[in-house]
């Protein structure tokens, strides 16, 4: 690659995130899609894009290509990594958006067909080359990374706030509860599964559940390792979040004021911002924060606890993605001009 010609991604997965993925790319100035893997017909993918973008028009489908004003990309009906050619579109990297193929084995099927690096949209199941999570760690990315995570939405968000807060306090430990709208593998009805909270119907309950970024926290934030519960209630609404956190502090003169004006002065435009309104959940949706704190929400208790919120919604983890997209490309062209 070199700077200036455009980024080739490959998406694997056109639910929620490869649609969105597609769309933020489709506005961008250098990063075209050349190729969509996921089992769905053409038609419906094209429908689907299309009932959720301010400007469907935009967007055309030629035979099995999606083309819009600045690229083309190849519709392929596969849905397995080992099944996808990505050496005959001459990819950069590809997303892989599905949530499903997070093991290192699948991973490595996409570099075996010819991806030289792969991105999970999802937080890993076993180890890869590194976790990039964009105004945290991005740069300690390096060019021999091939298996990379962006985290997920609600990681990142975790991560940010925490990140930003340690600059000015030292937070002993903590927890962490995602109000977290019902994902696409849930049922609408009930429906046996391979969990049994998760067996009742996403459409009618609030449904508790365990959340795997206490697990990779360490891996993100070192100083974090081991310190923070977090766990999810998957709440019957479609989109927008809620980041609910308890920080003890080891200072326990730090007030909620405090605690407002760090984050005031987060200086990560694009991906943490604060709100002052009384907003609620469908505010936030559309917003390409990764975090979108609560000025609100912050409440002392006792003499050393802070409780936080904060929102984000799938929009900012698909910005994010291609964030980590960016971060490669540069420094690939990094070490071809040296």
């Amino acid at each position: 690659m070199t700077q200036g010609k455009p980024i080739r991604v490959g998406i694997m997965g056109f639910g929620q995130t490869g649609r969105q993925i597609y769309e933020l790319a489709s506005r961008s100035e250098d990063v075209e899609v050349v190729a969509i893997a996921d089992i769905g017909k053409p038609e419906i993918l094209h429908y689907l894009l299309g009932a959720e973008v301010n400007e469907p028009q935009r967007h055309e489908l030629q035979g099995n290509f999606l083309a819009n004003p600045r690229f083309r990309s190849r519709l392929v009906q596969i849905d397995r990594p080992a099944e996808m050619p990505w050496d005959v579109f001459g990819v950069d990297m590809v997303i892989d958006a599905t949530g499903k193929f997070r093991e290192t084995c699948y991973m490595q099927d996409h570099l075996s067909n010819g991806a030289p690096r792969v991105l999970q949209r999802s937080l890993p199941v076993d180890g890869i080359d590194r976790i990039v999570i964009p105004g945290i760690n991005d740069a300690d990315a390096a060019a021999t990374d091939c298996m990379i995570s962006a985290g997920s939405a609600t990681t990142t968000a975790l991560c940010l706030l925490l990140h930003v807060l340690s600059r000015s306090f030292q937070i002993e430990c903590g927890s962490m509860t995602t109000i977290h709208a019902y994902t696409s593998d849930q049922a609408l009805q009930d429906y046996a599964g391979s969990d049994i909270r998760r067996s009742r119907s996403a459409a009618k309950n609030i449904i508790p559940n365990s959340h795997e970024a206490g697990d990779w926290l360490g891996s993100i934030l070192p100083d974090f390792a081991g310190k923070f519960l977090t766990s999810a209630l998957n709440v019957p609404i479609h989109e927008g979040c809620l980041l609910d956190v308890n920080l003890v502090l080891a200072d326990a003169a730090v007030g909620a004021e405090e605690i407002n004006q760090a984050m005031r002065g987060a200086n990560l435009p694009g991906i943490v911002g604060v709100v002052e309104d009384p907003i609620v959940s469908s505010d936030v949706i559309g917003s390409p924060l990764s975090l979108l704190f609560d000025a609100k929400g912050t409440i002392k208790a006792g003499n050393n606890i802070i409780k936080t919120l904060s929102w984000y919604e799938n929009l900012g983890h698909a910005a994010r993605l291609l964030d980590v997209v960016r971060i490669y490309h540069q420094l690939d062209a990094r070490q071809e001009a040296a």
